[in-house]
């Protein structure tokens, strides 16, 4: 056995939102390959989670999401 990895994974394309439990430091990351998508797992979270809406990331870059809004 050799020792682990310490750089961190790129991320896959995609839209990526934090689930976290309400008055938690720290949550999972969950992507979605389309804003639709993106925006349903919202919905479905939203009621008993924290969301937080991370961006869109594109080669290994994370970026702003336009056009998104959130109620």
């Amino acid at each position: 056995m050799g020792r682990p990895s310490t750089k961190a994974k790129d991320l896959r394309d995609g839209y990526y939102i934090e689930v976290r439990n309400k008055n938690q430091k720290t949550g999972i990351k969950i992507r979605r390959d389309t804003k639709e998508q993106l925006l349903l797992a919202i919905e479905e979270y939203k009621e008993s989670k924290e969301v937080i809406v991370l961006g869109k990331s594109e080669n290994g870059k994370m970026k702003e999401i336009p056009d998104l809004k959130i109620d």
